[in-house]
């Protein structure tokens, strides 16, 4: 007899064949678990209790009610010893003093001095009032019992009967037993009633004025941000600022500490005020805690501006509504009004606008062009809404090199004479003989003009985003001077000197937007010379001094502070191109921002505008001229020519062709024919006849000569 053999056990290798035994895996029962013991248990009840919401909620409500009630009868007691005492005015006077400002200490010592004189006054008259008090109700009785007993006497007169005489007389005695009786009726009440009336009262005065710690207040005054903004509220953010001194001049005020500030005036989406500091507190000390400033005001730091006017010893603090600034200000004119225009000389291009809610319009007129900050915040959409404005006027010509080269100024094409889009080290190349052409425009300009001053030109607008590639650039040209770098013999950086030194003066001007500005991608003299200086937001305080200049930081400017990411398009400018407040150094300007789309229908508009250009994509600089026949036409019928004149006639001719040329090549040149130049009362010069040989000579042998 077989018997079938039971495995309580899973084996390793479970069998394969059919014929394999059943298995039974037996799972032992889970161990009970053990009771939570009944003290665990408590605590944890007790401790939820005491955490909910509603426990914390009632717990803030009683401590808020009762401390409304004590600080209430703190805040009565205080007025009533205000006004009983010349307290008033000797906090006045610390104030003054504390501010530095002792005509308003000697006003309220002498105010002090009349209210002590007043009250001694009083307080003389009351040796005397007794008696004069017993008097009057002597004399006050006599007349009113006259009065009562005549008025009797005139009724027992008309009714004939005696005993009216003394009726008058008898009804204002039940009178005065009526209020008696009342009083005897209602006293017992009232004095249960009136302490509870009076606590109300108390209540009523701490509600009021929120007289009980920020823990305790209601949610919506707790936590809620945009409080508006008293002279209250800002003296105990200053107060709290840690700077000491301020904190000692503050308490000796007391609470005049707002004799500090000036009038809170609404400032488009927030309130300006002037602070005038105590003496011994430096505006910097101020300027310094700005994200403390802030965060007493419950603002974030973005949302407070702290820039320093004219007034000696003041801060000018601007706090915007909570949020605000991270509204979005609407589309540009440029593109809900087709029916806009633009005017190089006389117009204003409508920007954005600032933090007062206004427009922000900006002047071009003669003004060299900076914008710089980090990456990707909106600095070429800043400079394409100028251009595309500026594009309105149809007199206006752009020369624009487009070193990021993703399409941002594609919608230039059409408009601009010349537009060069790449990253490249040959883009870079061609972005700066484009600006050293822009050069020889303007000495032209500027000899023709010393000719004939009554010249007036079209405006050229020579325009280069990402010029930190420009300044960058490692090639060099066949003279071995470098393209890029901040040195003398940098080609870039030279041809951007001689426009900011002279440009303006014909309308030739230098738009560049720059990114992460050093010292090596935007040098010095490069961006001091722009008039119009513009930043969004950088990393550092020194590359804000880099963007704006040091003064405009030292007066308040912050483009540091602003946020990355999240102030997108907002710009510090220092411009007197703008409408910046006085005793202001910088304005920041919220831009309006131009997509792809409407930018595109505003060229169009510009387009329409004109004849019809060109755009001039690549600067080609392969073409071949006849050098020795060119040499031979700027001389012209003269016998002679100095080798400069000759070269710098040459440039005229064909800048493009000839900007390399010096006496070296002009020299080769005329050796290549069996001729040179020769010196005439010792200076070297070119003779017409020679040139005429060398024609002579190259025609003979069938030969030409070109230049590269």
């Amino acid at each position: 007899m077989s018997e079938n053999v039971v495995h309580l056990h899973k084996p390793t290798d479970p069998p394969t064949s059919d014929t394999a035994p059943t298995v039974l895996t037996v799972v032992p029962d889970a161990p009970p678990t053990r009771p939570v013991p009944l003290w665990v248990r408590s605590g944890r009840a007790v401790k939820t209790a005491a955490t909910h919401e509603k426990t914390r909620a009632t717990v803030r409500a009683a401590a808020r009610h009762s401390l409304y009630t004590f600080n209430g009868g703190r805040i009565v007691a205080r007025r009533a010893w205000d006004g009983r005492t010349g307290s008033r005015y000797e906090r006045m006077i610390r104030a003054a003093e504390a501010a530095g400002n002792l005509e308003a200490a000697e006003e309220w010592e002498e105010r002090l001095q009349r209210f002590r004189a007043a009250r001694h006054h009083r307080r003389m008259d009351l040796l005397h009032s007794p008696v004069e008090a017993a008097k009057g109700v002597a004399v006050g009785a006599g007349m009113s019992i006259g009065v009562l007993v005549a008025l009797g006497v005139v009724m027992a007169i008309n009714t004939g009967h005696v005993g009216d005489v003394i009726t008058p007389l008898s009804a204002t005695v039940d009178f005065i037993a009526l209020l008696i009786r009342i009083v005897q009726v209602v006293w017992g009440p009232a004095l249960t009633i009136g302490p509870f009336l009076a606590l109300l009262a108390l209540w009523s005065v701490g509600r009021k004025q929120h007289a009980a710690p920020a823990w305790a207040l209601p949610a919506n005054v707790r936590g809620s941000e945009g409080e508006p903004i008293t002279p209250s509220i800002v003296v105990k953010a200053l107060r709290d600022l840690g700077v000491p001194a301020l904190a000692r001049a503050i308490k000796e005020m007391g609470d005049a500490g707002a004799s500090m500030l000036g009038p809170i005036r609404i400032a488009g989406c927030g309130v300006e005020v002037d602070v005038t500091l105590p003496s011994g507190v430096a505006t910097n000390e101020v300027q310094n805690k700005r994200r403390k400033l802030a965060e007493n005001l419950t603002r974030h730091e973005h949302e407070v501006f702290i820039t320093i006017p004219e007034a000696a010893r003041t801060v000018r603090l601007w706090i915007a509504d909570s949020g605000a600034l991270d509204e979005p200000i609407g589309p540009s004119p440029l593109v809900t009004d087709e029916t806009l225009t633009a005017n190089y000389k006389t117009g204003r291009a409508p920007w954005g606008q600032d933090l007062r809610g206004d427009a922000a319009e900006l002047s071009v007129y003669q003004r060299h062009l900076l914008v710089t900050g980090l990456s990707n915040q909106g600095k070429t959409a800043a400079l394409r809404a100028l251009a595309l404005w500026l594009a309105l006027d149809r007199t206006v010509q752009f020369w624009i090199a487009d070193l990021k080269g993703v399409g941002d100024w594609a919608p230039f094409d059409g408009i601009a004479k010349v537009l060069i889009e790449g990253p490249s080290d040959s883009h870079c190349i061609q972005a700066t003989e484009m600006v050293e052409d822009a050069v020889e425009e303007m000495n032209r300009r500027i000899e023709a003009v010393r000719k004939d001053p009554s010249l007036v030109f079209p405006p050229l607008i020579v325009l280069v985003d990402e010029a930190q590639k420009a300044f960058m650039c490692p090639a060099k040209g066949e003279d071995g001077r470098p393209y890029g770098g901040a040195k003398a013999t940098s080609r870039y950086f030279m041809a951007v000197r001689e426009i900011h030194n002279q440009g303006r003066a014909v309308d030739v001007l230098m738009w560049q937007g720059t990114q992460d500005p050093t010292d090596q991608n935007l040098p010095k003299l490069v961006r001091e010379g722009a008039h119009t200086r513009a930043s969004l937001v950088v990393g550092t305080e020194s590359q804000a001094e880099m963007a704006l200049g040091a003064k405009a930081v030292n007066a308040g400017a912050a483009p540091h502070l602003l946020r990355q990411g999240l102030d997108k398009g907002t710009l510090v400018v220092a411009s007197d191109g703008i409408a910046i407040p006085a005793g202001q150094s910088s304005i920041t300007v919220r831009t309006h921002f131009i997509d792809d789309e409407p930018a595109a229908e505003i060229a169009a508009r510009a387009k329409a505008l004109r004849d019809g250009v060109a755009t001039l994509r690549v600067i080609d600089r392969t073409e071949e001229r006849d050098a020795l026949a060119d040499v031979a036409a700027v001389i012209g019928d003269a016998a002679r020519m100095r080798t400069d004149e000759v070269l710098k006639r040459l440039h005229a001719l064909d800048t493009a062709a000839y900007r390399e040329w010096n006496n070296v090549r002009l020299k080769r040149l005329l050796e290549e024919h069996g001729e040179e130049p020769k010196k005439s009362h010792g200076v070297m010069v070119v003779r017409r006849d020679d040139v005429a040989r060398a024609l002579a000579n190259r025609d003979a042998d069938g030969s030409a000569s070109a230049t590269e």
